[in-house]
């Protein structure tokens, strides 16, 4: 009999094949991208509320339905399927309430009916979400559970797979990804929020960017005045690559493992690199407009743009859980990163560039803290309990950057420093105006301490099978719909095609490579209006 661990992840999922009885990682499963249209969690959420939560359960079933396939055990031999992931995520595969969750204010929680869901843990049969789309009879789902409902698994995961929650000194906690989940603590005060960081903090929404897997960039380093890549291998351990020139891209010497992308670690370690070495002297101009890491792998000044926007939002989150907890700067004694960012980026390179606080005395780097946490409860589903009560014990206030004028005057600073090069000192100045605070320039480099080698520890004896495209496709009908293309042409992506059938023509969406709420170009630019998200529906075709 087996068990899986899944995370459920705002940029993919990852799933371990687990044996029940020795404990063994057989195989890990990831997705190269989220099944649901949308670069962010918040798109996520708007495809559910606007399209139908009938819907986004769907797609999100198939997808481990399909990552389920791609593990190769008989579903009959699966015991359990412990899951873990952000509320949103978590609210989406079981088909719950996630009104509350889009909603904030009291008054319309209030008119919707919607006040104070409950997302306690629980064990129920997997027949109850999959009966119509494979055969799991014999298994159960375990969901561990929230602290408040808007702080989900994946905080309570990062601070108790962490040394976070039994730290007696100021401490934060930053589970790194396109929604960047934090925390902070100070004495028994713990204060929670997220920063909507976009998909280029895990290598999403850059040409050449991928998640992190087999063939990813995932650091770079000076060498001999040349860039030495570091890239993943097929066990996702760091692998020399080529050693290149940067400007022309003329391979110097040859690696031992050939880059296919570069992951978010990679582009922050690039962008560290030229600023460092005075390649780039004014944010974000590059030599030639862009550096080269290989065949048709090449950053460039708007993926700076992109990476620096990602960056800016943390940063900005975490200096506004500072001012929250009125904690000074060189009074953070600890910063604990988690995720794949967390796992594979240069910690000093990523202080420098402020991704990091630099401001910690010691950064410890973790690993993927959801998927240990589902690992931990799928092996032992009666840890469910203490898990229950610990969660239960954390008391934490949670802080909407959203709402937070505080983050808004920092994230001011941080868009004008990445997308105009502002200098430091007029960051400083700007500060003041907003009377906060001036950034902590001067401080000692942090200690860095890295307790992995790669964010899943142990992805099995037969390694890390990818799942490239999931395959899982919407429909709605095009009513008025002339056949001029222009959906089509106007999708960044190619993930939409218009297609002629008896009844009419109907449009087909990619769900995996669709941008959501984050594009509608096709919406923006039918001019008969016959484009209509909040009617699609899932079919199945062949990849």
């Amino acid at each position: 009999m087996y068990v899986i661990a899944l995370d459920l992840g705002t940029s993919g999922f990852r799933a371990q094949l687990i044996d029940q009885k020795t404990h063994k990682t057989i195989r890990t499963v990831i997705t190269m991208g989220h099944p649901l249209p949308g670069g962010n969690v918040i798109d996520h959420l708007e495809f559910a509320i606007v399209t139908g939560e009938d819907v986004a359960n769907e797609v999100m079933l198939r997808t481990v339905t399909k990552m389920l396939d791609a593990m190769g055990a008989d579903p009959k031999d699966i015991a359990y399927i412990s899951i873990c992931g952000n509320p949103i995520q978590l609210s989406l595969f079981q088909n719950i309430e996630i009104r509350d969750l889009a909603y904030a204010g009291k008054t319309k929680q209030m008119k919707l009916g919607i006040e104070n869901v409950q997302r306690d843990a629980r064990i129920f049969p997997a027949d109850e979400l999959f009966k119509d789309i494979c055969g799991l009879s014999g298994c159960q789902i375990i969901v561990p559970p929230a602290i408040k409902h808007e702080i989900g698994a994946d905080a309570l995961a990062m601070m108790t797979e962490t040394d976070f929650v039994n730290e007696t000194k100021p401490c934060m906690v930053t589970d790194y990804g396109t929604n960047a989940e934090m925390a902070i603590k100070v004495g028994d005060k713990i204060i929670t929020a997220s920063a909507a960081a976009g998909p280029a903090i895990e290598g999403q929404g850059i040409p050449c960017g991928m998640l992190a897997a087999p063939g990813a960039i995932s650091d770079v380093n000076l060498e001999n005045g040349y860039w030495r890549l570091t890239v993943l291998d097929e066990m996702m351990q760091s692998a020399k690559g080529d050693l290149i020139d940067p400007v022309t891209g003329e391979i110097i010497e040859k690696g031992d493992i050939d880059a296919v992308g570069i992951t978010g670690t990679g582009v922050i370690s690039c962008i560290s690199i030229v600023l460092k070495s005075g390649l780039m002297k004014t944010i974000p101009k590059l030599p030639n407009g862009k550096v080269i890491l290989g065949k048709d792998i090449e950053i460039t000044e708007n993926d700076v743009i992109e990476i620096g926007k990602a960056i800016g939002a943390i940063r900005a989150a975490q200096l506004t859980l500072m001012e929250a907890a009125g904690l000074d700067y060189d009074k953070l004694e600890y910063s604990y990163i988690s995720g794949a960012t967390g796992t594979y980026v240069d910690g000093k390179k990523a202080a420098y560039l402020g991704s990091v606080p630099s401001y910690a005395k010691n950064v410890i780097q973790f690993g993927n803290t959801s998927i240990g946490l589902a690992r931990k409860l799928a092996l032992h589903p009666e840890k469910l309990e203490e898990i229950s009560k610990m969660a239960k014990k954390i008391q934490a206030d949670h802080l909407m950057m959203a709402t937070s004028q505080t983050f808004k005057d920092i994230y001011v600073c941080e868009l004008s420093y990445w997308e105009q090069g502002m200098p430091m000192e007029m960051y400083d100045e700007m500060l003041r105006m907003f009377k906060l605070r001036p950034f902590p320039h001067d401080e000692t480099s942090p200690n860095i301490e890295r307790r992995v080698v790669r964010d899943i520890d142990d992805v099995g004896e037969e390694g890390v099978k990818m799942v490239e495209h999931i395959g899982v496709f919407l429909e709605a009908p095009a009513y008025d719909c002339i056949f001029c293309r222009k959906c089509e042409k106007s999708c960044p992506e190619s993930a939409i095609t218009i297609n002629r059938g008896d009844d009419g023509n109907y449009i087909v969406i990619d769900s995996q490579k669709c941008l959501g709420s984050s594009c509608k170009r096709c919406i923006a630019n039918c001019p008969k209006n016959a484009v209509d998200h909040k009617i699609l529906k899932v079919v199945h075709k062949a990849q």
